[in-house]
């Protein structure tokens, strides 16, 4: 994998770059959709390629080690083949799964214990077998694995929580280093910064990352619940220490606003589910805000979802139809919602893109930020 900055915002420390890998090209800043179990809920690989313009998703280690399972993933030659997928990648790496399973799972120095949340069988995820389960799912990047750090948390519990952390970090990128990818395409790994709202913590681990050379960083932990103030400081300051030469990760965030705020500190890369989840319970995103699409206010509101919506079916459909579909539990309503958010971040990441290389960057961001952040 390579990666090469393009352009730099000169009010802001916003960039723009391409990462390359063996499945294309990544342009940067980039939205990636969330496809926990080898799909993005309800939307087709088609209309991913063609209609939301994605240029690299995520899977789930977690998941899908318990299901399909590691033998119809090898069998089938990775999860690009399996769900007929010939973009780029991103497998996480798990932690954040065990982490929510709080009340069945046990960590040690070894690894995490842990009980399928589909029928109680016992598992155990190590800083290698993690590995081994990416390099069967054949992902581009792999992420290192991790505990997620729970907010609010103790300084003394956050300190020992990044012990473990760079522990397995160690342990998982010597065997990253010492084990071939299965399949005809390279991977990369990405260490994870932790330390939950800790200054010295998050300046610790970012320096510990920083120190293995990685191909890229991936910073998590920031979408716990923490308020979003602290986020933006704890991101300043990793991202003051991670190599400026290698793409950064924020993982799991977030709004619109958010990505935006991140852009402009410097990061690269972005997955959140918000666009789909939300998209389920009636929520879209626009530029000129947020709307909830189940409000009656839109009942006889025969105007399209979107005036120049970045998807078909923002030139198709009309917000009474939309909350018609919704309000009635119909799966369609669902996947127009959900189409609809999706082509929403990946225009507002390419257009941030637009901006960074125009030199407009923090003027339109500041304007957007307000715009987005309104209840229509």
């Amino acid at each position: 994998m390579k990666f090469k900055i393009q352009h730099k915002d000169t009010k802001s420390n916003a960039r723009s770059g391409v990462i390359t890998t063996d499945h294309g090209e990544i342009k940067t800043p980039i939205f990636m959709p969330v496809g926990t179990l080898g799909s993005v809920k309800g939307i087709h690989q088609k209309e991913l390629k063609e209609d939301t313009k994605a240029q690299i998703i995520l899977g789930n280690t977690y998941h899908l080690y318990l299901r399909p399972g590691m033998e119809t993933m090898e069998m089938a030659g990775g999860l690009h083949k399996f769900m007929n997928w010939n973009k780029p990648i991103l497998t996480d790496s798990g932690g954040f799964q065990v982490y929510s399973l709080a009340d069945n799972r046990k960590l040690s120095e070894k690894g995490a214990t842990f009980q399928s949340h589909i029928d109680g069988s016992k598992h155990n995820f190590t800083p290698e077998n993690v590995v081994d389960i990416q390099r069967t799912i054949g992902a581009d990047i792999m992420m290192a694995f991790d505990e997620c750090t729970p907010y609010p948390c103790d300084y003394e519990y956050a300190k020992n929580s990044l012990d473990l952390t760079h522990s397995w970090l160690e342990r998982g990128i010597n065997h990253f280093r010492n084990t071939e990818a299965k399949y005809e395409h390279s991977q990369a790994y990405f260490p994870i910064v932790q330390g939950s709202v800790y200054k010295d913590l998050r300046a610790k681990s970012a320096e510990k990352i920083a120190s293995y050379g990685a191909e890229g960083n991936a910073i998590g932990g920031l979408s716990v619940g923490e308020p979003v103030e602290d986020m933006y400081e704890m991101l300043e300051i990793v991202n003051n220490i991670l190599p400026t030469d290698k793409p950064r990760y924020l993982m799991g965030v977030g709004t619109p606003a958010n990505i935006l705020e991140g852009i402009a500190l410097g990061t690269d890369m972005f997955d959140c589910v918000m666009p789909t989840r939300n998209g389920r319970n009636g929520m879209l995103f626009t530029k000129n805000g947020t709307i909830n699409i189940k409000n009656l206010k839109w009942k006889n509101d025969f105007s399209l979802l979107e005036e120049n919506g970045a998807s078909f079916v923002d030139k198709t459909y009309s917000k009474a139809y939309l909350r018609h579909l919704i309000v009635a539990g119909e799966r369609l309503g669902a996947q127009i919602a959900s189409l609809h958010n999706l082509a929403f971040y990946l225009w507002l990441v390419a257009e941030a893109r637009n901006k960074i290389e125009s030199g407009e960057f923090s003027v339109w961001k500041n304007i957007m930020v307000k715009q987005m952040m309104q209840k229509v």
